[in-house]
């Protein structure tokens, strides 16, 4: 048997954790043909692509085990095969005789949904709905609209019970999660980076799962994840900024740490939040810091034995398996941030808001930095698929 690749020896940790793709799934196949083309040992890397998913292998014995998708993961998967899609969006438009380029892009992305969904529902069903999930996102551009996200969350739902509803961290995504929570329909976070969002997630779940029980309604394919999205938190906000102007050097080990702790703390708190049911999911994770020359992953190894899901991208899992193959991992899960690292970050105002439950109000989570940029970032990404089909909708006017 090939060397276990450090995906695999993550996992093994506590096989509870689950190994996600984050992704579109239709771009798994190019990523692992390509993987397989620039190994030295193609035999070694076949065997450890293939454990990770294969169609032929049974559904549960694949490691990946659900997936996760935004605006820049499904326009990717527009680019990863750019004439299938000129071309599949071609004859939507003759078939259905629609030029709306708005109406065209939402069925776009529903089809990239659908067919990711297809991908792992034999592992949905072979799981009995405890695995093969794929999250599908609402319009970022509408992260303020209670209505609508709900409309595209039900649409979304309605493509196949294996899929799981992406709605923001925004004051107005958590009463939308609370609603969908008391339709059944399964549910992750994303847009969300502080304590106080999880907590809010924690308690629009809890309030929806209370209803929903009340109204008889059927629970069996839900779910519910909680998405920290740590190196965004890190990079994208006031984290930096606020160190500087309270005399604290922001050293690249001392921005993980950050990270880290905010992790930690929400993984304890989603197992103790009275009536939440689900789990944290890491994402956003870096090859970083490097220690005594050797390249290390702390995002990962520091979560390692946490009952969460790691949502991996492409990118990011070849780094796992080309660069991380010297890391070992063991359970941390009962070791706290050193008291002096916790000190030093505490100092710091935007880190201390960010790790206190109470620290931000809902209405503030809307205007919280790194939850500005990377919806910046995903309503531009969205822009660039809409102008994908607008190109092939003026072609044919």
């Amino acid at each position: 048997m090939a060397r276990k690749s450090a995906v695999e020896r993550l996992w093994e940790v506590n096989k509870e954790a689950e190994i996600w793709w984050d992704s579109s799934p239709v771009v798994f196949a190019n990523w692992h043909d390509k993987l397989i083309a620039e190994a030295a040992d193609k035999d070694e890397m076949t065997a450890q692509l293939d454990r990770l998913f294969n169609a032929n292998n049974a559904p549960t014995d694949n490691l990946l085990r659900g997936v996760t998708t935004n605006p820049p993961l499904s326009y990717a998967a527009t680019q990863d095969n750019p004439e299938y899609w000129q071309g599949w969006v071609d004859s939507y438009i003759e078939e259905n005789k629609c030029t709306d380029t708005d109406v065209v892009y939402w069925e776009t992305y529903k089809e990239i949904v659908r067919r990711g969904a297809a991908t792992y529902m034999p592992m949905f069903e072979a799981s009995g709905k405890k695995m093969g999930y794929l999250s599908g996102q609402t319009d970022p551009r509408i992260r303020h609209d209670v209505d609508k996200m709900v409309a595209q969350g039900l649409e979304l739902a309605a493509i196949s019970p294996n899929v799981m509803i992406k709605l923001p961290g925004t004051a107005e995504g958590y009463e939308a999660i609370r609603i969908m929570t008391s339709k059944g329909i399964a549910t992750n976070n994303t847009l969300s980076f502080i304590i106080p969002q999880f907590v809010a997630c924690m308690k629009a779940v809890a309030d929806g799962l209370v209803e929903a029980r009340a109204n008889g309604v059927d629970l069996s394919g839900w779910r519910s994840v909680i998405t920290a999205m740590s190196a965004r938190y890190g990079t994208l906000g006031d984290l930096t900024k606020d160190a500087e102007a309270a005399g604290v050097e922001m050293t690249e080990e001392l921005m993980r740490w950050a990270e880290i702790a905010i992790f930690k703390k929400a993984c304890k708190l989603a197992r103790e939040y009275p009536g939440y049911e689900g789990k944290m999911l890491l994402c956003s994770m870096r090859c970083s810091p490097t220690v005594d020359g050797k390249l290390r992953s702390w995002h990962i190894e520091k979560a390692a034995g946490e009952d969460c899901v790691y949502t991996c991208p492409p990118s990011y899992l070849e780094e796992m398996i080309t660069l991380l193959d010297h890391v070992e991992f063991k359970d941390d899960t009962g070791n706290p941030v050193p008291a002096d690292v916790t000190d030093t970050l505490m100092k710091i105002p935007y880190f201390a808001r960010g790790y206190a439950e109470d620290g931000y109000t809902a209405e503030e989570f809307n205007s919280h930095p790194a939850l500005v940029e990377t919806a910046r970032q995903f309503s531009e990404v969205t822009e660039k698929m809409v102008s994908f089909v607008r190109d092939r909708v003026e072609r044919a006017s």
